[in-house]
C-alpha cells in the first residue's frame, strides 16, 4: 500500500513526520557542534555548555514544532477515521505543512514578527482541519 496514494492529509502528515525528523537532525547536529560529542553522549548530569544563537533558535523551532505536531496529527487521523475530508480540510493541512517548512529559516534568520505570522498560519490550517473533523 503505498501511503502517498491517501487522501491529501495523509500525505501532508506524513510530509511533517519527515519535517520533524529534519529538524531534529538540524537542531542536533547544531547542538552537538557548539557542546561537543562527549556531553551529548554523556548522562547529562551536568549543566550544559552554551550553544550558539542559530542553534538556541533551531533547538526552539523543533520544540515549537513538537507541541503544534501532536494536535495536527490527531486532527488529520480524526479527519481520515470519520471519512470527513474535504477540501477544505485538505487545504488546512497543506497550509499547516507548508506554514511550518517556512517557520524553520524564518526562525533560524531571526525573524522575530515573520516567524509569528508563520506560526499563526499553522496553526489556523490545524484548526482549519480540526474544524472539518468537527463538522456535522
Amino acid at each position: 500500500m503505498n501511503i502517498f496514494a491517501g487522501s491529501i492529509e495523509i500525505q501532508m502528515l506524513c510530509w511533517a513526520v519527515v519535517l520533524g525528523l529534519a529538524q531534529l537532525l538540524i537542531a542536533t547536529t547544531l547542538a552537538t557542534k557548539d557542546q561537543g560529542l562527549a556531553y551529548n553522549m554523556s548522562a547529562r548530569d551536568a549543566a550544559p555548555p552554551s550553544v550558539s544563537p542559530l542553534s538556541a533558535r533551531m533547538l526552539r523551532a523543533f520544540a515549537n514544532f513538537k507541541e503544534t505536531f501532536v494536535f495536527f496529527a490527531v486532527a488529520v487521523l480524526v479527519v481520515t477515521v470519520l471519512n470527513k475530508h474535504n477540501a477544505s480540510s485538505a487545504l488546512g493541512s497543506q497550509i499547516y505543512f507548508w506554514a511550518r517548512l517556512v517557520y524553520v529559516p524564518v526562525y533560524a534568520a531571526g525573524i522575530p514578527v515573520a516567524r509569528t505570522l508563520v506560526w499563526a498560519a499553522s496553526i489556523f490550517g490545524l484548526v482549519t482541519v480540526l474544524l472539518a473533523a468537527m463538522a456535522a
